[in-house]
């Protein structure tokens, strides 16, 4: 069965770091892009970082620009998200899902979606 699991989200106060894992299960990662999208309460889901299938590695929203990375582990199946210098407003549950090959700020056209984990930036 093919599954992907996020872990990692969690209570932290503004300014502080998290690190989500993306893993994969019943599917090998490689050949695939995996992106990382968030949806906040009331607010559309919205692209937050995606690593294409080869590494390149595509932003998403501007609000996470220099605090935000993405890397691939493809030995061990599994895709971060390093999350530094939160702020209130990153707050949201957290999805990764991944498609062939290239990365696409498009949600729908993502083929697998894991349940999500939610993050939450408060003090």
């Amino acid at each position: 069965q093919l599954q992907l699991v996020e872990s990692g989200g969690g209570l932290v106060q503004p300014g502080g770091s998290l690190r989500l894992s993306c893993a994969a299960s019943g599917f090998t990662l490689d050949g695939y892009a995996i992106g990382w999208f968030r949806q906040a309460p009331g607010k559309e889901r919205e692209g937050v970082l995606c690593i294409s299938s080869r590494g390149s590695r595509t932003n998403g929203a501007d609000s996470v620009k220099g605090r935000f990375t993405i890397s691939r582990d493809n030995a061990g199946n599994t895709v971060y998200l390093q999350m530094n210098s939160l702020k209130p407003e990153d707050t949201a549950v957290y999805y990764c899902a991944v498609r062939r090959y290239y990365c696409s700020g498009d949600a729908q056209i993502y083929d697998y979606w894991g349940q999500g984990t939610q993050v939450t930036v408060s003090s």
